[in-house]
């Protein structure tokens, strides 16, 4: 048997690999429409990344909850039960995709108001929106394919979807822009077209390597797995409602104090962001082991995990501090070239250093949560953490403003892992 180690690093590694493409995706994005002579356009980018985000976290249950039960089932060596998830979250995401993509102009119409943008950036951050909404039901189906895929302990293939998927977004956006003279719909147009590349590959995948067995209809729609479903993944969806909540207003504050200040709060987050991905390598490693060893009876090796990943985070945190403290105005100015922008981003550049040092220890417990199904100690963390967000920054806003933002924002990261901790341990003392 592989010792812990070699098991982290077997699915850490290729997810880290995976998700570095996206931030790597987003920077270039940001840094193509960065080069366009205005902040409306990364404005606008920020705005329907946000709009994006929103919605398709709000969905994030379809990877986290299959990672954890499909784990679960190859722990206890229970393929059909496995197989059936598959085809069960599979058709869940592409009707939930659909849904979104028929109602993606009341939906712009809704959300854009409250994103309190101003008049330049708020029809191009529309134009962007609906263009790129095209690949919603392929992009749901990928959280699907992905969280099956982990849970199966296959970071590998997840790590072939996000390339397959951010290469051809990259190439396809510098091509529509630069050859074909687009500007942010070429961007938009890439993105979907990306999308589905990426979704059709994974399914392919799953289909010819894996050959899935089709259950029948009734065992499909079991009212006892269906329950188990949305019983585990109700708690992520809301859980996920708090986030993109926060998430949103973040975005909104920046918006409210013009548009450098909304353009600095994006290229700085793209800082926490490029750390975000590195740590939910090891959070992904985290679901698969917790709930291998959970369906397994292995609790040993659950506490064991638990110790390894939290130093791990510690480390991690600490080294990408420094880097952001050493070279973050480079990483910035390889970004976009607008001074304006730039000068806005050194006044606020030592929250986004302290990111990664307050917020390792969510990215942990997050992982092992996920991984046990024990969502609910997920869901009551983030409503306090959230809760302490909103309330700070209204108390900070008349005397710190941006500052008192990003005050707020440091303070929930550091909350949701603590309270995590807490309510972990209270919950086993208690059994």
């Amino acid at each position: 048997m592989k010792s812990l180690s070699r098991q982290i690093s077997a699915i850490a590694f290729p997810a880290i690999i995976s998700n570095i493409t996206t931030p790597l995706l987003a920077m270039i994005d940001v840094a193509i429409v960065g080069h366009f002579g205005a902040a409306a356009y990364i404005g606008a980018i920020a705005i329907g990344s946000s709009m994006f985000n929103m919605l398709y976290w709000l969905f994030g249950f379809l990877r986290m909850g299959s990672s954890g039960i499909t784990a679960q089932a190859y722990g206890a060596n229970d393929r059909r039960a496995a197989d059936a998830h598959l085809y069960r979250s599979l058709l869940i995401a592409i009707s939930a995709g659909v849904v979104i993509l028929v109602c993606s102009v009341p939906i712009a119409s809704v959300m854009l108001p409250f994103m309190d943008a101003d008049a330049e950036t708020s029809p191009l951050a529309r134009q962007y929106f609906l263009i790129a909404v095209s690949g919603a039901p392929a992009t749901l189906g990928t959280f699907a394919l992905s969280g099956w895929f982990l849970g199966m302990q296959d970071s590998r293939t997840p790590m072939w979807m996000a390339i397959t998927t951010n290469i051809i977004n990259i190439a396809a956006s510098l091509t529509l822009v630069f050859a074909f003279s687009m500007r942010i719909e070429g961007v938009a147009i890439g993105s979907a077209i990306a999308q589905w590349c990426g979704f059709i590959y994974g399914l392919l995948y799953a289909v010819f390597h894996y050959h899935p067995r089709l259950p029948r209809l009734k065992r499909l729609m079991d009212l006892t797995e269906i329950k188990r479903f949305f019983s585990v993944n109700t708690d992520i969806f809301l859980r996920t409602v708090c986030l993109v909540a926060v998430t949103l207003w973040f975005t909104r504050a920046g918006a409210s104090q013009g548009v450098d200040i909304l353009a600095a709060n994006a290229l700085l987050l793209q800082l926490f962001m490029f750390f975000s991905y590195f740590m939910d390598g090891f959070a992904f490693a985290g679901e698969a082991l917790a709930g291998k060893f959970h369906g397994a009876g292995e609790r040993q090796s659950l506490t064991d995990l638990i110790k390894r990943l939290s130093k791990i985070g510690v480390a991690l945190a600490i080294s990408f501090s420094l880097v952001y403290m050493l070279f973050g105005d480079d990483i910035l100015s390889i970004l976009t070239d607008d001074s304006a922008v730039l000068n806005v981003c050194s006044q606020y550049r030592w929250w986004a250093i302290a990111i990664p040092v307050a917020g390792t220890m969510a990215f942990v417990w997050d992982g092992i949560l996920i991984g046990l199904t024990r969502t609910r100690i997920m869901l009551l963390s983030m409503i306090i953490s959230s809760a302490l967000f909103f309330g700070l920054y209204f108390v900070t806003r008349p005397f710190l403003a941006n500052h008192g933002l990003w005050l707020s924002f440091i303070i929930y990261l550091a909350s949701r892992g603590m309270f995590e901790l807490i309510l972990y341990k209270h919950s086993v003392k208690k059994y």
